[in-house]
């Protein structure tokens, strides 16, 4: 009999497994590649302690430590990442995969960011020096300029466009993403959040022993609504900041609205307290309450950008990308409100 029972639960049909691609390959070698990037991140580090010691010889006034520190701290933590996400792409790991396209995403924004900024800027810094250093003579010719500019923005787009290009294209594959969730099936902590928050989460954790090594690097010297506190109030302000962005990211990767509000309270207290410092102080004030060495600082009066007010204005636009994405995922919030 070809009877059916009203009573009975309805069937419901299996879907097939979506089909995708495997790319193994694929991640094993932008994984050996991550990590070649990693070891050129870590011969940078070589390369500005050797610089440092020959700008010593070479002036016979060796600049303190404390002034390259953050750029080795950046580049040395930089290097031993990349070759950690490079091991974990190489066996395919989900965490491996979303941390990378977190991090060719960023390095994409800020490449853009730094070729428009570097295009405007670099003929002035140009001609400014020139002027400085040439006094009588005839100003660079403008083709001589021209070409610098134009080589110079080639390469920083190959380096900062173009290949963070090619690396966010191939991690944001859904092949990409089905073949690690295929090979590594184990939850991780990166699928506990939208990947634009843990972005965010993850820049704000960054910022956290950058913060810390303030008091060292930089003789706590802050920006404080009008003043530069330096010293033990520097250093009491850095720690504040540190402990606030640990506590918001954190908030954050729970999708807790209230780290995003702190997050957009803080942003716009600091930006005002450094508005208000900048209008009333020259930069150079701050790199020499910092430590920089005097003939450090007259190059960096010679480009003629960072003097006077210009300081507090390139600070407020700066800030402008930053509210833009943090009202960006505002929306992976609003379930959590």
């Amino acid at each position: 009999m070809d009877e059916q029972n009203p009573k009975a639960a309805p069937i419901e049909p299996t879907l097939p497994p979506v089909p995708y691609k495997e790319r193994s390959t694929g991640l094993i070698v932008f994984g050996i590649l991550t990590i070649l990037l990693g070891c050129l991140a870590g011969l940078f580090v070589l390369l500005m302690l050797v610089g440092q010691a020959a700008s010593a010889r070479t002036t016979g006034a060796s600049a303190p430590f404390s002034t390259i520190l953050p750029a080795i701290s950046i580049y040395g933590v930089l290097a031993v990442a990349l070759v950690w996400l490079g091991i974990g792409s190489i066996m395919a790991r989900r965490w491996a995969r979303a941390l990378l396209l977190i991090f060719s995403w960023s390095w994409l924004i800020m490449g853009l960011f730094l070729v428009v900024v570097m295009a405007f800027l670099l003929p002035k810094i140009l001609a400014n020096i020139h002027a400085s250093e040439t006094t009588g003579q005839p100003a660079m010719p403008t083709v001589t300029i021209g070409v610098i500019v134009v080589f110079t923005c080639l390469m920083l787009g190959v380096l900062f466009v173009f290949l963070p290009a090619v690396w966010t294209f191939f991690y944001n594959s859904r092949h990409v993403k089905a073949t690690c969730e295929a090979r590594d099936p184990v939850t991780r902590w990166t699928d506990a959040c939208p990947l634009p928050v843990l972005g965010f989460c993850l820049w704000l954790a960054f910022s956290v022993p950058m913060m810390l090594i303030m008091p060292i690097a930089a003789h706590g010297v802050m920006p404080f609504f009008g003043i530069f506190l330096t010293g033990v109030p520097g250093t009491m302000l850095c720690l504040a900041i540190a402990a606030l962005w640990s506590y918001a990211a954190w908030l954050l990767y729970k999708l807790d609205v209230r780290g995003w509000w702190l997050v957009l309270i803080a942003l716009c207290v600091f930006m005002a307290s450094a508005f208000l410092t900048f209008a009333r102080h020259d930069v150079l004030e701050m790199y020499r309450l910092m430590g920089y060495p005097e003939a450090q600082i007259e190059q960096i009066q010679k480009t003629g950008l960072l003097v006077g007010n210009r300081m507090s204005w390139l600070m407020s636009f700066s800030v402008l990308p930053f509210l833009g994405y943090l009202l960006f995922i505002r929306k992976f919030l609003l379930r959590k409100s």
